[in-house]
């Protein structure tokens, strides 16, 4: 298998496990599990199972595209430390790529893009004419009508405009990303549902 040009994009953001392999705007091999959890251990065997679908081992790779969020706490975490451990590892850059943005790929601006977020709420991208985008965080009664790009095609079934793998589009932008290229960092919207315990303090003894 010819390196030239491989991009493996991937994604835990939400509840998946999700990769894709392109050579240039080819598809090698691309496969999509859905899951609520589990991640971190079947990601790095499906990404395994990937480059095995298209005849390429770890080492034709020559950049790596990651979703960054925004999405599920963990799952971001998950796929983060991934693509930061695999670009060391095979001094390859790796590419933190925006799910709202994947999700409008190739869509003409204005548009609207959800992902799910936690407690049955989605994070909206609102992009306008310029590509500009401002988010915000609704439920799914609050979401606006008109069509809506995302992977999440059951949960906003009422909304949705039915787009290209969440994969292949992270795998496509981190192609086209341009210029120095740090390592990817989560992306959070909002603070985490968790907080830290709240216990009595102790009793002083006199």
């Amino acid at each position: 298998m010819p390196s030239d040009g491989l991009t493996l994009g991937f994604d835990t953001s939400a509840a998946h496990c999700a990769a894709a392999l392109l050579s240039g705007t080819r598809v090698l091999a691309e496969r999509v599990e859905p899951m609520a959890r589990g991640q971190a251990e079947r990601l790095m065997p499906l990404l395994q199972e990937v480059l095995d679908d298209a005849g390429a081992g770890w080492g034709d790779l020559t950049r790596i595209g990651v979703g960054v969020g925004p999405g599920n706490f963990t799952g971001i975490r998950i796929a983060v430390s991934a693509a930061r451990g695999l670009s060391l590892g095979l001094g390859i850059p790796a590419v933190g790529v925006d799910t709202l943005n994947a999700a409008a790929l190739d869509a003409p601006r204005p548009a609207l893009a959800a992902v799910p977020a936690t407690g049955g709420r989605f994070y909206l991208g609102r992009f306008d004419a310029a590509g500009a985008m401002t988010t915000e965080t609704l439920t799914l009664e609050q979401l606006p009508q008109g069509p809506i790009l995302t992977y999440a095609e059951d949960a906003l079934a009422a909304h949705t405009a039915p787009i290209h793998s969440l994969a292949v589009a992270i795998a496509r932008l981190a192609q086209a990303a341009e210029g120095e290229i740090t390592p990817p960092e989560p992306l959070y919207l909002r603070a985490a549902d968790a907080a830290p315990a709240r216990d009595a303090p102790p009793v002083m003894l006199d």
